[in-house]
């Protein structure tokens, strides 16, 4: 069995908390907010994370509220179940609650440079299984994200078979959605908005799709990986 790192279990502590109306709170990162440099400056993990993010967090609070069937729903099941949310507030909780899920997910899956190490031995051979290399595998992850028009994120998933897939999706839909057309568990995600990069590489969003890698926390993709055995 995979050790799992601190982000992983970082990660499943934020997603276990209990879940009742205007308690969706931002966690701390697992991090120092300069840890992911010079590939991430502190500049923009601190607009990233504390604006951005805490955003996604209060307009959540505010929906839940509102919606007084909504206060004991996970956030799983809320993001996995937006058919069962009042119209009223289900594009709120679809681009809010997907905002906090994506955000949350995303900071979990990153380790300063000196951390990133490499897939473990069984991820990395369904990588090769799947997408032929390595090599390609990351050639494919990032066309799909230079790709997405406008913002929204670029995953690496498993589906039912435990086939591994690149999905993209627009603005905060993720794979874990019901209104998904493509579903799958996530094992990797980045984000493609420009308030991710744009501090750093300015429109360039290929080179940071290219940088990135190099802050991919591997321990944790391979953690969630060694997770779908049953």
């Amino acid at each position: 069995m995979f050790l799992r790192s601190r982000s992983v279990l970082w990660l499943l502590a934020v997603f276990a908390l209990p879940v009742h109306a205007e308690t969706f709170a931002l966690a701390p990162l697992p991090y120092a907010y300069d840890a992911l440099a010079p590939v991430i400056g502190a500049d923009t993990m601190q607009i990233h994370h504390g604006r951005h993010h805490q955003a996604y967090v209060d307009n959540l609070n505010k929906a839940v509220a509102a919606e007084p069937g909504l206060a004991n729903r996970s956030l799983e099941e809320l993001i996995g179940n937006l058919a069962a949310v009042p119209e009223t507030q289900r594009n709120a909780v679809r681009n809010n609650g997907g905002g906090h899920w994506n955000h949350t997910f995303f900071w979990a899956s990153m380790t300063a440079p000196s951390a990133s190490g490499a897939p473990a031995p069984e991820l990395m051979a369904a990588i090769e299984r799947d997408f032929g290399s390595f090599d390609a595998f990351k050639t494919a992850f990032n066309a799909a994200g230079a790709s997405r028009f406008g913002s929204g994120w670029v995953w690496l998933v498993a589906d039912s078979e435990g086939q591994l897939k690149i999905i993209s999706t627009p603005n905060q839909d993720n794979p874990l959605m019901d209104i998904a057309p493509e579903r799958g568990t996530p094992l990797l995600g980045n984000d493609v908005w420009e308030h991710a990069y744009y501090l750093n590489y300015q429109n360039r969003r290929p080179d940071y799709l290219a940088a990135w890698w190099q802050v991919v926390n591997w321990s944790a993709v391979s953690a969630r990986f060694a997770a779908l055995k049953p």
